[in-house]
């Protein structure tokens, strides 16, 4: 009987750790994922259908989300001005009218929105599902469905957005789940 060399054996498995690890790549976890679920999991536990809060570097940036219930965040942030009117609102956990006015009378060029269908953080999903979203002022909406050329932009582009609408999301993400844990 002939036996092959180790070093042939192994070989071959690194081979097809190798073919296999690009098909792995654009499953990255992404940053927001953990804060997601902390925050759905903060607002389930407080019956909560809706959180905003304070962005902080800013006097007048706020974020706020609609949660539904194990399917959906719908998150804005933006400017908003006079920022008392917010500041207010927030003190009296107003938290549903505080999307309301940001999706209306926020300041337009500093909007961003987000739909994170899952309610699972911004995740790259293939299969024709419910995509998350992301769209900020001034740019094109992208959606997260691991079809960039549908959406005419390179397999870069649409990494470098999912990469930055992570960053992005993150930030609002712990701002909104340290108002959810104040009134836990």
């Amino acid at each position: 009987m002939m036996r092959r060399p180790r070093t042939s054996s192994l070989l071959t498995v690194g081979l097809l750790i190798a073919l296999l690890a690009p098909s792995q790549a654009g499953a990255q976890a992404s940053k927001s994922s953990v804060l997601a679920k902390e925050l759905v999991a903060a607002l389930d536990r407080g019956k909560l259908g809706a959180i905003a809060a304070k962005i902080p570097g800013g006097d007048d940036r706020f974020a706020a989300a609609l949660y539904f219930s194990g399917s959906q965040l719908l998150v804005i942030s933006a400017r908003y001005t006079p920022p008392e009117i917010l500041n207010e609102r927030l003190a009296k956990k107003e938290y549903r009218e505080v999307y309301i006015d940001l999706n209306t009378a926020s300041v337009p060029a500093s909007r961003m929105s987000i739909e994170d269908f899952g309610a699972d953080g911004l995740v790259s999903r293939k299969g024709g599902g419910l995509a998350d979203t992301f769209e900020q002022a001034g740019s094109k909406l992208v959606a997260f469905d691991a079809d960039w050329s549908r959406q005419q932009i390179s397999e870069d582009a649409y990494q470098k957005s999912l990469a930055s609408a992570d960053d992005q999301y993150t930030q609002i993400l712990t701002a909104l789940l340290a108002e959810a844990k104040k009134g836990s």
